[in-house]
């Protein structure tokens, strides 16, 4: 997140540090609810699921014992172009 802190800085350092809180206070709900986002149609796995927060996808796998993020990116961006998609890296 260190990349989306860095863009909202650039105008605006308050605005980015709130954003970032936001983003991460919004994956809360997922502790006691991890089913609550949807599939990701690009995964193909039911196990990768996404939460939509504003402008973001925050991307997520589910094990029976934890949750990872494994990404947060613009909801913009096109995953089928991605050479390297974010839940390979797991």
């Amino acid at each position: 997140m260190g990349d989306i802190y860095a863009y909202i800085a650039r105008d605006v350092p308050f605005y980015a540090e709130q954003s970032i809180d936001q983003i991460i206070e919004s994956t809360n709900l997922l502790t006691d609810q991890p089913l609550m986002g949807r599939e990701v149609p690009e995964a193909e796995r039911k196990d990768i699921r996404e939460l939509l927060f504003q402008n973001y996808r925050i991307i997520y796998l589910i094990k029976t014992d934890y949750l990872y993020i494994v990404a947060v990116i613009r909801g913009s961006r096109d995953l089928t172009r991605m050479e390297h998609k974010p839940w390979e890296i797991i």
